[in-house]
């Protein structure tokens, strides 16, 4: 009896894998052809990658965005390669699952890393702005200085005083931000006064003189002076003017020879450049020998 049952499962045994064996056979070109078609994609997503990064390299300066650029690309053809294969042998409900299981996942992993997600996306949007560059000397969330870095969580500017400030992508997509670099001409303001007894047009032509001699302009540029308002001690104006400026500091130096020549022609003239004065009245004078 004992020897019949262990005959019955040595010939079930060889039944299953007689059957393993002949779904093997039946699935081997499909089988085949699946890790053709996988090694293939493979191939591709190689051929992919080094393309976009040789298109790309041009409009992206950051390496670390690039590359990561490249990987996703990368791993999106293969999936695509991976799916199909499974696809080809008949493996529909595998595929489901998987997918299902992915989508479960990716959606796990998004709410955990939403504020990292947000910074990523944003530094991709970011390496494609061509308004933000390496080497551009900008103005945002408070900050003033030149970009360093831009990568997939942050970009870094070195400011004036040689001190580093990191800033989350997201918030240089969401805020305004000024650029220098991206224009190589800015106008520059100077704000002055002058005496309530100065020949108004006079001081008009001399200061016009001056900054254009100082500050030469370029084709339908010109330099502006405005009386703008009665100060307490002054008439105020403000002279406006073109000069190469790629940064901040450009235009703080071109104020500061601006306000230099503007003091020394009106020294040579005799013009007044006055400041508030407080005068203190005395008629009320107190008689100490008069008896109460």
């Amino acid at each position: 009896m004992q020897d019949f049952d262990f005959q019955e499962s040595i010939k079930g045994i060889w039944d299953k894998l007689g059957g393993w064996l002949d779904s093997l056979i039946l699935g081997l070109p499909n089988f085949l052809l699946a890790i053709v078609v996988f090694v293939l994609f493979i191939f591709i997503a190689k051929y992919i990658g080094r393309l976009f990064e040789r298109i790309t390299r041009k409009h992206i300066k950051q390496d670390s965005i690039r590359l990561m650029v490249v990987k996703v690309i990368k791993a999106i053809v293969i999936l695509i390669g991976f799916f199909i294969a499974l696809g080809l042998l008949n493996l529909d409900k595998v595929l489901t699952s998987v997918l299902a299981g992915a989508g479960v996942v990716g959606l796990a992993i998004g709410l955990a890393l939403q504020g990292t997600l947000n910074n990523t996306f944003s530094g991709l949007i970011l390496s494609f702005l061509p308004e933000l560059q390496i080497g551009d000397w900008v103005e945002t969330n408070g900050y003033a200085g030149t970009v360093t870095e831009i990568n997939l969580r942050n970009i870094v500017v070195k400011q004036s005083d040689n001190n580093y400030v990191v800033i989350p992508n997201s918030k240089i997509v969401e805020e305004p931000f000024k650029n220098f670099t991206r224009t190589a001409r800015s106008r520059v303001f100077v704000d002055c006064g002058v005496g309530y007894e100065s020949d108004l047009e006079m001081v008009r032509d001399l200061t016009l003189e001056v900054i254009k001699d100082k500050f030469p302009q370029r084709g339908n540029e010109e330099v502006e002076f405005l009386y703008n308002g009665f100060g307490d001690s002054s008439i105020n104006f403000v002279v406006r003017f073109w000069i190469d400026a790629t940064n901040n500091r450009d235009l703080q130096v071109a104020q500061h020879e601006a306000i230099i020549a503007i003091k020394k022609a009106y020294d040579g003239k005799g013009v007044n450049i006055p400041f508030p004065i407080r005068t203190i009245n005395f008629s009320n004078k107190l008689d100490l020998n008069k008896n109460g």
